[in-house]
């Protein structure tokens, strides 16, 4: 493993600090008390710390891979990124640590949190709607919006997901959509709320023109954690609005929706605003055409395959085929857990395995098998380029947002430690995430998340859980192997 880049990236400010840091100790006994004393400090204004000796991935040309190198910090900012850098300011010993940039997570549902694995054998898209928009979210009230959002967040948080775009397409009323918000605010995540309509029940029809009221509410600027879109499907009326209010907009899109395109394209409507979820079965000219106005897609490698969506697999390949560059999102835990790890090696294995399967068939346009960089690249770069990010967050670049995960290469399981980018795309998982930091935050230290209320979190989980299920009239049934209400 060789260091690419040894000298030291000095952010605008161009500060050269001269006295030693004084490391933070490490001892799991302290690590608590540690953290919580840290994280009280950590992302303020003109609060400094530094992460000493990790192997830092920073997913950037410029800075590249660094072996043994230190990450400085203020306020919420990368202040510089080097191979030792000195500075009078608290340490965080990172040695033994691969420090990557936060996952992105490019499309979640996260208001179905508390229904966490509740249909794990779901076969298709309308099984999963059957326990979701038709079974549950009807019955959904603003409380249960909070519930679903905070689990979400949360999780996300302690499996290194650093931001996620939250594709909130069951705002019932304005109060639902307050409470989906206030959950993301509460979590500490860094998150794109994507306001959309409900699928299915009765509903208070305040979408989408309550979007003007949110923003007014939540969002007087785009310099916060938490940042507004649209979650709608293809509508001219929906995506004038939209952009009216200066909005991105995410859409769930497959190749069966391309001709709705054709009136939009031009009327100034579709371009880098516009991030498309999915995309299977997408014919060549609409990517061609998705490419040239700007338009961010992103796969979903485990739920593309689990509910047999178009082909039965994600539409990656095609994706890369045609230059786009494609993130990852997990969509929903209804049938899996939070786990970019897991996003990453699905795509990773069949991207190969259907490379291959068209090499053996003698096609020499076959493509070739993608390595572990690019598969990471999707779950951060490009994973910020979808949430309109890319200036504040997806690599470690001095004068980005600092949203970094630090990922334990000693732990029995990762170690030896031999190849860091395969260590973390081919070998690791949440168990060893040491410290997750959102906008210079530190949320996760030392393996423990810092200021979540394990109690309250269960009894907000329960509580929803309860309701939802007398509501829909659904009889828990631990070892189902089918999901009916």
């Amino acid at each position: 493993m060789g260091t690419s880049r040894r000298d030291i990236f000095k952010g605008a400010t161009g500060l050269a600090l001269a006295a030693a840091a004084a490391p933070l100790a490490s001892s799991p006994g302290h690590a608590a008390e540690q953290g919580q004393e840290l994280a009280a400090r950590s992302g303020a204004p003109g609060q400094r710390y530094v992460l000493k000796g990790g192997t830092i991935i920073s997913m950037d040309a410029r800075v590249g891979n660094i072996e043994k190198g230190d990450i400085l910090i203020e306020g919420k900012k990368i202040l510089e990124v080097g191979g030792d850098i000195v500075a009078n300011v608290q340490a965080i010993d990172a040695t033994n640590m691969i420090v990557i940039p936060g996952f992105v997570d490019a499309h979640r549902h996260a208001w179905e949190g508390q229904l966490r694995r509740i249909n794990p054998n779901a076969p298709t898209l309308a099984s999963y709607s059957a326990a979701t928009h038709q079974g549950f979210a009807p019955h959904y009230r603003p409380y249960d919006m909070y519930a679903g959002n905070y689990i979400s967040a949360i999780g996300c948080i302690d499996a290194g997901i650093t931001c996620m775009i939250d594709n909130s397409h069951n705002s019932r009323s304005s109060e639902h959509s307050d409470e989906a918000i206030r959950a993301l605010l509460d979590s500490g995540i860094r998150a794109v709320h994507g306001s959309g309509a409900p699928q299915q029940g009765e509903w208070d029809r305040q979408w989408p023109r309550d979007l003007e009221r949110i923003k007014g509410r939540f969002f007087s600027s785009d310099d916060q954690l938490v940042t507004l879109r649209m979650v709608s499907g293809i509508n001219a009326e929906n995506w004038t609005f939209a952009r009216r209010l200066g909005l991105s907009i995410s859409t769930e899109f497959r190749g069966a929706n391309a001709p709705q395109l054709e009136p939009l394209w031009g009327q100034n409507l579709i371009g880098p605003h516009n991030t498309f979820n999915h995309c299977g079965l997408v014919p060549d000219a609409t990517w061609r055409r998705m490419k040239a106005a700007g338009v961010t897609v992103n796969v979903c490698p485990r739920s593309d395959t689990q509910y047999g969506l178009e082909e039965g697999f994600p539409a990656f390949q095609a994706a890369l085929d045609h230059a786009m560059k494609p993130a990852f999102s997990v969509d929903n835990e209804t049938s899996y857990s939070t786990d970019m790890f897991t996003e990453m090696r699905v795509a990773f294995h069949i991207q190969r395995g259907l490379a291959q399967n068209r090499k053996s068939k003698g096609d020499a346009n076959a493509p070739r098998p993608i390595s572990t960089r690019e598969v990471l690249e999707c779950a951060t770069v490009n994973g910020a380029l979808n949430a309109g990010l890319s200036d504040k967050i997806g690599s470690i670049v001095p004068g980005k947002e600092a949203d970094l995960v630090m990922i334990r290469s000693d732990d029995l399981n990762l170690y030896p430690s031999n190849n860091a980018i395969g260590t973390v795309v081919s070998g690791a998982d949440r168990g060893n995430i040491d410290t997750v930091i959102i906008g210079g935050k530190i949320r996760k230290f030392r393996g423990q998340m810092i200021g979540v209320d394990m109690a309250r979190f269960k009894t907000i989980a329960d509580g929803s859980r309860l309701y939802l299920f007398g509501k829909a009239g659904y009889k828990p049934d631990i070892f189902a192997a089918e999901f009916k209400i």
